[in-house]
């Protein structure tokens, strides 16, 4: 090898060890796949502006919400952006575990990787207080006889999955259901539906009016501590509602690096402190090694339920 070319190669080596160092040159994005406000929109606002002020460079939260479509629409944005580290996901538990699965070209060759883990989800299966049963028993021995209506985020998602199996290893279905871009206080109020799977989060306004029928995940919420979990109740429907930050596989290792320090600086903070307080929301860090564990443990509980639900 020639000095000549051996210079050359040194210097393109130094040349994009330079570049990638100088991460972050351009404005990043954060995308939400959900309206704002909900916690995984709260949080990944946090982590955004803890990027910000760490490295300097514009940092920004977009939502993509995909109403019926869930949060897919947004995934394929996050797939199809450059990897290069200036578009990141923040997803809840189904874009890796059931995006790959729906026939959506984007996702079919599971294009994420998981930076960390953040969050899971104070996720509740709830009713207003004038409705004739108190916990999950009587509501499933009330629809036995009666139609009752279900509101949620999207059909293929978590949540919606494990509430529809956990009627049907109850005795009973549905009579309806329908998605819904945000499920507040409202969507009970109107009548729209009868019971809805929502975050506590966006039912706190008027949580004196409403019964708690069960959680959804792996443990009681802080903020009803006497409501038992579906899994409690129906073992087999064990899923951890969880949100996390995801990358297109060929980021570079510096980005993935620079945005676990901003996050992890984020959730320990005194906001999110305060933010788990008054909201219920478990919040840690579980990183990529333990993460993508998660994936692998939900993958297989949540292909057990579509097996009972005969998808």
């Amino acid at each position: 090898m020639t000095l000549r070319l051996m210079t050359s190669l040194a210097a393109l080596v130094l040349g994009a060890s330079s570049a990638l160092a100088d991460y972050p040159e351009k404005p990043v994005s954060f995308v939400v796949p959900f309206p704002p406000g909900d916690l995984e929109d709260v949080l990944t606002r946090m982590i955004a502006n803890s990027f910000q002020e760490m490295y300097g460079a514009p940092a920004a939260v977009v939502n993509k919400p995909g109403g019926g479509g869930g949060p897919f629409p947004g995934a394929v944005e996050v797939a199809t952006a450059p990897a290069d580290g200036y578009t990141v996901g923040s997803f809840v538990i189904d874009v890796p575990v059931t995006g790959p699965t729906l026939g959506i070209p984007e996702l079919a060759d599971a294009p994420f990787e998981p930076i960390g883990i953040f969050m899971t989800y104070p996720f509740v299966i709830a009713t207003l207080e004038s409705q004739p049963y108190d916990t999950w028993a009587e509501l499933s021995a009330y629809a036995k006889d009666n139609d009752v209506s279900l509101g949620h985020y999207g059909t293929f998602l978590a949540p919606t999955q494990v509430t529809f199996a956990a009627a049907q290893k109850s005795g009973w279905d549905f009579a309806s259901e329908a998605a819904f871009d945000l499920l507040d206080c409202n969507v009970l109020a109107s009548g729209d539906v009868d019971v809805v799977n929502a975050t506590l989060q966006t039912l706190l306004p008027c949580i004196d009016k409403l019964k708690i029928l069960a959680s959804i995940g792996d443990s009681r919420t802080a903020l009803t501590p006497e409501t038992p979990t579906l899994t409690e109740i129906l073992p087999e429907v064990n899923l951890s509602l969880w949100n996390g930050l995801f990358v297109h596989k060929d980021v570079p290792v510096e980005a993935r690096r620079k945005i676990t320090a901003a996050a992890r600086k984020a959730l320990q903070s005194d906001a999110a402190k305060s933010l788990s307080e008054e909201t219920g929301v478990l919040i840690y860090w579980k990183d990529q090694t333990a993460s993508e564990a998660r994936i692998q443990s939900d993958i297989k509980v949540s292909g057990e339920i579509q097996t009972l639900l005969g998808e």
